[in-house]
């Protein structure tokens, strides 16, 4: 008995002078420290309070862990692996492409993305079809980026590729530049190409300098794992809810398939058309507690900011109100645009409203584009789509799978069983699309920053606060 209670003392010793491990200290600490960079693809400020991919995805670790998180910003992009490799940082979330020397200076964990690094040039230009049409341009990259790592491995097939390493620029300066004709090419990763093209349609994807690029959080390299587990346990956790693709479907869903031509004409209406209905939909948009850019993104998409747009189907006005929704918004004037104006606008907001009511676990920015679905489809159609979006397993209340429901409403086998028939619900889709990239835009040439659609079409004003029927007046990225 006594030689049994001397090996427990000494277990008892061992387990006890044992240095806690990393998620040890995490929790002990109480505070998940994260440093990571401003940009539209990490974090960044907007309507709502911080928003980006990788914020959402720390905070939902933080979460996980049971701790808060404390956010850093590195200044310059070489800053982030210094500060995990200094121990300030528990880990970064910066939207860090694995390389082979990153790799040799921190741990990384699971990768939860995938991107390609894209030569991009000024469309107005001939586009280079391989590495060797590089040579002899001027290309600039941000410094300390896995793009010089690439460009670096490619001197293989090009032995006089040259460029220049920007340390202060970010990837949305470098394609300004490239946009203004002051630099030849950038390198840039897929996700930040399609956020800027849209505020640069005269830029174009050349080529593809690598494909398959996993991005992954960085780790302190001690030999200590637990954190990485942890993050890894999360990070498939993510994946089986379908949280993962609900967070890249709010930042990059927008982008898809747009219409990248349309982008020039857009910027051409704002500076011409937008100018003279800018009061009625800030009036309107106020009364109703929504962005002022939603509602004229939303009158863009029906009618390019065009007062007397008819449809074939009776829709009119700059709106494009039917009748019967006319009728119910109290519009007694179609044509006139600061009539229409706040009517369309008084009509979203129902449809924002309605949602609310009967599914209040719907939480921002869904909510805006199920409105902006049922504004184009009507809300019984909405109302099918989410019963499929059921049926099929998805969650109703996250546009990401209702979106992938709506095209069935137009396949006999689930229309014929919805309540509401058959609809066209491919083309809501597009609609919910375009309505997003305008607004985002919008955003952009109004702040003169790319945050990107997430939280911000909805002010903080509660509907206890707004006019039940408002009255009807005489309208940077790096990688």
């Amino acid at each position: 008995m006594r030689k049994l209670l001397l090996i427990a003392s000494a277990l008892v010793l061992c387990t006890c002078a044992r240095p806690p491990t990393l998620l040890e200290q995490v929790r002990a600490e109480g505070e998940l420290r994260v440093v990571t960079r401003n940009s539209p693809i990490t974090y960044y400020l907007g309507a709502a309070g911080p928003e980006g991919p990788e914020y959402d995805l720390a905070r939902g670790f933080a979460e996980h862990l049971g701790v808060k998180l404390v956010l850093t910003e590195a200044e310059r992009f070489g800053d982030v692996i210094g500060a995990v490799e200094g121990r300030e940082a528990h880990m970064a979330a910066a939207g860090l492409t694995v390389t082979s020397d990153r790799a040799g200076r921190v741990d990384f964990g699971p990768p939860y993305q995938q991107v390609s690094q894209h030569v991009v040039h000024h469309r107005g230009r001939p586009a280079p079809r391989s590495v060797q049409d590089l040579v002899g341009k001027r290309i600039e990259v941000v410094a300390d980026s896995s793009y010089v790592a690439t460009l670096s491995q490619k001197r293989g097939e090009a032995p006089d590729l040259a460029w220049t390493e920007n340390p202060s620029a970010d990837a949305a300066e470098l394609l300004h530049r490239v946009a203004r004709g002051e630099i030849d090419y950038t390198v840039v990763d897929s996700t930040i190409y399609s956020i800027f093209q849209r505020f640069h349609p005269e830029l174009r994807v050349a080529f593809e300098l690598s494909s398959g690029d996993a991005l992954a959080w960085a780790f302190p390299r001690q030999g200590d794992r637990s954190l990485i587990e942890a993050a890894q346990r999360y990070l498939e956790g993510l994946r089986a809810s379908g949280d993962l693709d609900h967070i890249m479907e709010r930042y990059y869903g927008a982008s898809v398939a747009f219409d990248y031509p349309g982008v020039r004409k857009f910027m051409a209406d704002v500076r011409t058309r937008l100018p003279a209905f800018r009061p009625q939909f800030e009036a309107a948009a106020k009364r109703a507690g929504i962005d002022w850019r939603l509602v004229a993104a939303v009158a863009y998409q029906e009618s390019h900011w065009t007062p007397d747009a008819e449809s074939p189907k009776g829709a009119y006005g700059i709106m494009m109100l039917m009748p019967e929704t006319a009728e119910l918004m109290q519009i007694a004037d179609r044509a006139d645009p600061v009539q229409s104006i706040s009517g369309g606008t008084k009509y979203l907001w129902r449809m924002r409203q309605r949602i609310a009511r009967s599914a209040p676990d719907v939480a921002e920015p869904d909510r805006t584009w199920l409105a902006l679905a049922a504004y184009n489809m009507g809300y019984g159609h909405l109302l099918d789509a989410r019963q499929i979006t059921r049926l099929t397993g998805g969650n109703p209340d996250r546009w990401v799978d209702v979106q992938s429901s709506l095209p069935l409403l137009m396949e006999r086998r689930w229309y014929r069983q919805a309540r509401w028939g058959y609809a066209r619900g491919e083309e809501t889709v597009a609609y919910v699309r375009n309505v997003r990239n305008y607004y985002d835009i919008l955003v952009w040439l109004t702040e003169g920053r790319a945050g990107g659609s997430t939280a911000g079409p909805v002010s903080a004003v509660t509907a206890e606060e707004r006019p039940a029927a408002p009255a009807v007046p005489a309208a940077a990225a790096r990688s």
